[in-house]
């Protein structure tokens, strides 16, 4: 994280083996990705090798149980490589908790035995990547206006649709469905399907052209009369949406976790800019207005982190609800806007992506709309009132 030092951090519940692991996903960013990521940009993903690397260092899976050929690790192994990429602005890998972190406990909490032993071990390795596949250009946080079938056959299902904005669409090599098994049941005909990608009827669409995470795969894709067999079904039809309410609240814990640490090392970038920076025959930070509102910022920071962190723990002892899981995201992800203040400071420089800040602030503007968006997260919280 921003300026502190892994080998003497500590928050509640991390320990010595977390303060470890810090130090080597550290080590990973600054060896593997840094000296390329702004390629990768151009590019517009990462090389696929870079899975396999990361799956030999113990980055992904790191909660899943050993016997799956996961970590075994809880909760706050999460947290580290969640805060490391987000410190760094190692955005091109974001994918990796998505596979690790999202797709792969929808088949540990749901999947079948089958299921979890044939994906697993070679996601944690790094063999297969995983995507899921939500969102559809005609429905985003709104989940029952999905449009995606998966009709009954003989033989399995026979899905067809579209998803758009999909996070590993381009490497992945198996794609958690979201379909409707009943188009007329809403909410109720909802199912979810762990669909492989060389399957007839599966296609690419175009890399998307984001305003920010250039580096992070993001592509439509379509099904086209593409027939799975009925095991690819996850869990029990006509209960996908449950499933999804579920762990969105693990996903948007994640996402105010992602934020709380872009804030932090966004100030600190900017603290460090305004002593060097010399205007009018003084350091920016000499300003009273400046440094008045980098003293809010810090603020600001602070109290996110205590909220962000206390609901860390609530998670892991199992009390964090989907209305305090709203609460993180909201609180969080709204208190990045403080990023565009903090960009302002750099003048003309702040608009170039070669400074830290200007990727920062276009990297983490889309928090405030997926995982279900900043007007959602207050819908949720007011029916909690």
């Amino acid at each position: 994280m921003a300026n502190i030092q892994a080998s003497t951090y500590r928050r509640p519940g991390f320990s010595a083996e977390h303060d470890q692991f810090r130090r080597t996903i550290t080590r990973f960013i600054q060896d593997e990705i840094s000296p390329w990521h702004a390629q990768w940009e151009n590019e517009g993903h990462v090389p696929r090798d870079l899975w396999r690397k990361a799956g030999k260092i113990g980055m992904l899976l790191t909660n899943i149980p050993d016997e799956y050929g996961g970590a075994g690790g809880d909760f706050l192994y999460t947290v580290v490589v969640l805060e490391e990429i987000a410190s760094s602005l190692s955005s091109g890998i974001t994918g990796f908790t998505t596979h690790s972190d999202i797709v792969a406990p929808y088949l540990l909490n749901f999947g079948t035995e089958a299921q979890r032993h044939a994906s697993l071990p070679g996601m944690a390795q790094g063999d297969i990547v995983g995507a899921i596949a939500m969102t559809e250009p005609g429905a985003g946080s709104d989940l029952k206006a999905i449009r995606t079938t998966a009709q009954k056959t003989e033989h399995g299902y026979l899905i067809n649709g579209q998803k758009t904005f999909i996070t590993n669409g381009l490497h992945a090599d198996r794609v958690m469905v979201v379909a409707k098994t009943d188009p007329v049941a809403g909410a109720r005909g909802i199912s979810l399907f762990w669909v492989d990608t060389s399957t007839p009827g599966f296609k690419r669409g175009r890399l998307l052209d984001k305003v920010g995470q250039k580096a992070q795969d993001t592509c439509e894709l379509f099904f086209q009369d593409m027939e799975v067999p009925t095991d690819t079904l996850v869990g029990e039809a006509g209960q996908g949406f449950g499933y999804l309410m579920k762990e969105l609240v693990r996903e948007r814990l994640m996402i105010a976790v992602r934020c709380a640490a872009a804030l932090e090392a966004a100030l600190d970038w900017t603290i460090e800019y305004t002593k060097e920076r010399r205007a009018f025959d003084k350091a920016l930070i000499e300003n009273q207005h400046i440094r008045f509102k980098l003293a809010d910022i810090k603020a600001l920071a602070a109290a996110t982190r205590a909220f962000v962190d206390s609901c860390i723990l609530r998670y892991m002892d199992g009390t964090l609800d989907a209305a305090g899981a709203a609460m993180a995201k909201l609180w969080a992800t709204e208190a990045t806007r403080a990023i565009d203040d903090l960009l302002q400071f750099y003048g003309g420089y702040g608009y170039m992506r070669e400074y830290p800040i200007g990727r920062a602030y276009t990297d983490v503007r889309p928090n405030r709309i997926y995982g279900g968006s900043s007007e959602i997260m207050r819908e949720l919280i007011a029916r909690s009132l």
